[in-house]
């Protein structure tokens, strides 16, 4: 898997997940990278870790999610 160590969140248009229910402010947050890839955040900490997925992986991710092939 494909990670950056330090991603500047300040510089990221942050999304809600649409999958999010929003109950509770229990929402994962993304942001589009330029290379493709994706950053994802826990809204409930901005200020914290952000995990950045470079676009193979992310790729990889979505394709697991979509054939519920989540081992």
């Amino acid at each position: 898997m494909n990670t950056r160590a330090t991603i500047a969140s300040t510089e990221l248009d942050w999304f809600t997940s649409s999958y999010s229910n929003n109950q509770g402010g229990n929402c994962v947050q993304g942001a589009r990278l330029s290379d493709g890839g994706m950053a994802v955040r826990d809204s409930k900490n901005p200020a914290g870790p952000a995990f950045g997925f470079g676009p193979s992986a992310w790729t990889g991710f979505l394709a697991a999610v979509r054939s519920n092939d989540l081992a």
